[in-house]
């Protein structure tokens, strides 16, 4: 769905999630951005096939600032901090993709 790079300094948005919320996407930026300022390395979000939401995050083998133990710290205060967030995007994906995906259902 989204993420971000310490080492591009950049911010992605798949815009097949365009239709959420101006104020949904804004937070969701917030989040990965500073998520990798603090920790480093590489953070996506992205939805597994049972539509929930998983934080991914990866770094540089040669990336010494990459705080391994302050990433796992920070995704559980995140899933505590921003649980109602991540539990309405998890049910956003399912009925928008899953729900088409699934034979025999109409949307």
């Amino acid at each position: 769905m989204c993420g971000a790079s310490a080492y591009e300094e950049k911010y992605y948005f798949n815009r097949q999630f365009d239709s959420l919320p101006d104020s949904i996407k804004e937070e969701l930026q917030i989040l990965c951005v500073l998520f990798t300022e603090d920790v480093g390395g590489v953070l996506t979000l992205e939805f597994n096939e049972d539509g929930n939401l998983e934080f991914k995050v990866m770094a540089a083998d040669d990336d010494f600032d990459y705080d391994e133990i302050g990433s796992g710290l920070k995704i559980r205060q995140y899933q505590r901090e921003k649980r109602e967030l991540l539990e309405s995007l998890e049910l956003y994906y399912r009925v928008f993709f899953l729900a088409r995906k699934q034979p025999g259902k109409q949307t």
